[in-house]
């Protein structure tokens, strides 16, 4: 077949009218802006192909059927180059790239008078945008690369801000431990603690340590040499890959195969250093964020987290 005779894009002709037809117009127009479409004019909408594409159309073509409306989906071939060049422009994602950039520059300003929580919060979801604006970024360049890199270089800023001794990423394979080897030992992590050291706290001592003694260091070079150093680099147990510390331990005293462990492990992760959104997150960051303000001693804001992370746990395993 001929290359030029390919479907190269997806034009999308919608019709709802009609007393009542308000709701569903606006629902149709919510949905075919998050498939990313370009708007030619009422109701008529364009797309690249691909499979994925045309799903989603086509899902949406049902749902207008069942409101009574007609709906037609055409594939185009590709176009002669200057109509390919205005239909990309159409896709032009750069105002939503320098909204995204404002607020990253609003947040790097004001990082000083705010705090952990509310910082690494609003990086987060400053993340979840620019995913989202990716998605939908079909022909991609320099604006999605200068967001990515201010967005990276801001998570480093705040985590240089809050955490100056933050691991980096360590490439390798995780060693299997077997618990018993592993028993009234010490373990030294940073203090101040926060999610990733806080969790991993926590699992020490109620599934591989029973006994453990915590050691919290102002400088992870104070660290003894009998001590298991965990979430600072070369500690025994810190970040390896993608795994956090506290999904390291888990790998290495294989305890994955505990649902409740890992549906932990995926809040920590994504507090610690973001991906998918877990619903508990906010309200468990929020609560650290109120101990760590209320305890001063990190056993004692061990000791009140425990609490939280053992409900946590429990609800996780129902």
């Amino acid at each position: 077949m001929n290359n030029m005779l390919l479907p190269k894009w997806l034009l999308f002709l919608a019709s709802l009218s009609g007393q009542g037809a308000g709701a569903p117009r606006v629902r149709l127009w919510r949905k075919l802006k998050e498939a990313g479409v370009a708007t030619l004019r009422d109701g008529v909408s364009l797309l690249p192909y691909s499979i994925e594409h045309r799903n989603k159309l086509e899902e949406i073509a049902k749902q207008v059927n069942e409101k009574g409306g007609s709906v037609w989906i055409f594939e185009l071939s590709k176009q002669i180059p200057e109509y390919e060049s205005q239909m990309q422009v159409l896709f032009d994602r750069s105002e939503d790239y320098h909204e995204l950039n404002l607020q990253l520059a609003e947040l790097k300003d004001g990082l000083a008078q705010s705090n952990e929580a509310s910082a690494r919060r609003q990086l987060r979801q400053i993340e979840r945008q620019f995913e989202s604006i990716t998605q939908i970024d079909f022909f991609p360049g320099d604006t999605q690369t200068t967001a990515k890199q201010l967005t990276h270089e801001l998570a480093n800023l705040i985590n240089r801000h809050f955490s100056p001794m933050e691991p980096t990423m360590e490439t390798g394979q995780i060693e299997l431990l077997d618990t018993k080897h592993y028993q009234g030992r010490t373990w030294a992590t940073r203090k101040k603690l926060w999610v990733d050291r806080v969790a991993s706290a926590w699992l020490i001592r109620r599934f591989i340590d029973h006994q453990a003694t915590f050691l919290w260091l102002s400088n992870p070079v104070d660290c003894p040499d009998d001590a298991l150093g965990f979430d600072f680099d070369g500690a025994s147990f810190t970040h390896v890959e993608d795994r956090v510390t506290f999904e390291v331990l888990l790998a290495s005293f294989q305890l994955e195969n505990d649902v409740a462990l890992k549906k932990l492990a995926q809040l920590v992760h994504y507090l610690d250093v973001g991906g998918i959104p877990v619903p508990e997150a906010a309200g468990f960051e929020a609560m650290l964020a109120g101990m760590r303000k209320n305890n001063h001693n990190d056993d004692d804001l061990l000791a009140s987290t425990t609490t939280l992370l053992d409900a946590l746990y429990l609800h996780y395993a129902a």
